[in-house]
């Protein structure tokens, strides 16, 4: 049995050490995840409300614990983890007071019958697999929707955020819910197919990147199991003529930077009409100039360490290959001496086809800056691309850029004139590479559940 350490990415020291889960008890916890599912599902809807409201309160209870263990684990800014268990916070409090309704049964009319009813049960439990960038939203975003649709949850953290995944068990049990019905599972990749396979297991919901993707979706599909797939991006942020350059410049940093640069949509290409690219691009790079990188804890950093020294080597072998395809530096583009997994603010200009920096999902602090001839060629380079998550659109004209937003950007997601992470009230997720279903915004609490049919005679 395998062992697990994080580390703290600002400087490289050992955190803590977890034992792995061996096969027996990987698979003991998941069957004593459908036993507590069992009484759950027999809950009334308003009854799981009440303990996810419950759940919301002790994770703003245990704020700056969580917040801190956050920022230990993966470099986030302390002030980033702050906000992002409020954000967890506030997923509860919207599920609990929308989640009744959106279950409710609904009343139907069919020819065949004298009524009919559509309810919404639970389908059994659900296997998360989830990453390292947001370790508590990332969990919050699936387990409180299948908790409140009546599912037992399983979750799969990222190794380096380990400590993460299991004080969100420990607030969500403060919070009321039973034991069991959220269970942590500390285990490998080939357990985790065997997870996928057991019977217990009714539905996989994996945010990663697209390989991963494709491997879960195989394994869950080869059983029939449903899946929802969050999966990689390399959104587009168009920067149209009668776009205002300050604030084009201002909202695309921001969207290149948020997170350390370590957001499935983050803007990732900057695509900018030729008639106002050199002047875009320079106070876009005077931005990114005048970050200031440091001490995830120290309020005067704007940006913290990468996640894990490895994610920072695959970053510059990608930028590497870019600049030797023709990409050009315009600031940052090399690591720095010192320890903790730290790269600089970085912008590549002559960014074009067959490049890293074009093709790919570059996870880190790095722009793609790139020249289209005009507002029609920048919407065709945006969605040249194989993912679809989000994108963004900068104009002077909103009007048209939700036009151009509503009928020809294929992404799941676009922010005009404004970058924004998620919002429980917005529904979540992608297409082509970038996955399929969706989480939030109502739709989340349903893609689990099993839409049953039910057709009702007239009593003799």
């Amino acid at each position: 049995m395998g062992t697990i350490t994080t580390i703290n990415p600002a400087n490289g020291t050992e955190l803590e050490t977890y034992e792995e889960h061996d096969k027996e008890t990987a698979l003991g916890k998941v069957d004593a995840c459908h036993e507590a599912f069992l009484d759950w599902k027999m809950k009334s809807l308003q009854e799981r409300a009440d303990v996810i409201s419950s759940i919301g309160q002790a994770l703003r209870d245990n704020k700056e614990e969580l917040a801190q263990l956050m920022t230990d684990e993966v470099g986030k800014l302390i002030g980033d983890s702050r906000d992002e268990v409020e954000l967890c916070a506030g997923i509860c409090d919207y599920t609990a007071k929308t989640g009744p309704d959106e279950l409710a049964d609904e009343k139907r009319n069919p020819d065949n019958a004298d009524h009919g009813i559509v309810t919404y049960s639970p389908i059994g439990v659900v296997y998360g697999i989830q990453p390292w960038n947001f370790p508590a939203y990332q969990v919050v975003r699936y387990a409180i929707a299948n908790l409140m649709a009546g599912n037992g949850v399983l979750l799969k953290h990222a190794s380096n955020c380990t400590g993460s995944g299991l004080k969100l068990a420990e607030i969500f049990r403060k919070g009321g819910l039973p034991e069991n019905l959220f269970t942590v599972l500390m285990i490998g990749h080939d357990l985790s197919d065997e997870v996928i396979a057991h019977d217990k297991v009714r539905g996989v919901t994996l945010t990663g990147s697209d390989k991963a993707g494709k491997h879960v979706a195989e394994k869950a599909g080869k059983l029939l199991k449903p899946t929802v797939l969050e999966l990689g991006s390399n959104d587009a942020y168009l920067v149209l003529e009668d776009a205002d350059l300050n604030t084009a410049a201002e909202v695309c940093a921001q969207a290149r930077l948020y997170n350390n640069g370590q957001t499935c949509i983050n803007g990732k290409r900057f695509i900018v009409t030729e008639k106002i690219y050199d002047d875009f691009l320079e106070r876009f790079v005077s931005r990114f100039e005048a970050i200031k990188t440091g001490d995830p804890n120290a309020d005067d950093s704007d940006m913290g360490p990468m996640a894990r020294s490895d994610l920072r080597d695959t970053l510059q072998e990608q930028v590497d290959k870019s600049v030797e395809k023709g990409a050009k530096i315009e600031c940052g583009g090399a690591i720095p001496d010192g320890e903790g997994a730290y790269y600089p603010a970085t912008v590549l200009s002559n960014v074009s086809k067959g490049q890293p920096a074009y093709d790919d999902e570059l996870f880190g602090p790095v722009a793609s800056v790139i020249k289209a001839k005009d507002d029609e060629d920048a919407m065709r380079l945006a969605n040249d691309s194989r993912y679809g998550l989000g994108g963004g659109i900068l104009s002077g004209d909103t009007e048209r850029a939700i036009e151009l937003a509503k009928n020809h950007f294929d992404t799941g997601m676009v922010f005009v004139n404004v970058y924004g992470v998620a919002d429980p009230r917005m529904p979540f997720g992608g297409v082509k590479n970038s996955g399929y279903g969706r989480e939030h915004g109502g739709f989340g609490v349903k893609e689990f559940t099993n839409a049953k049919s039910i057709f009702v005679g007239a009593s003799s």
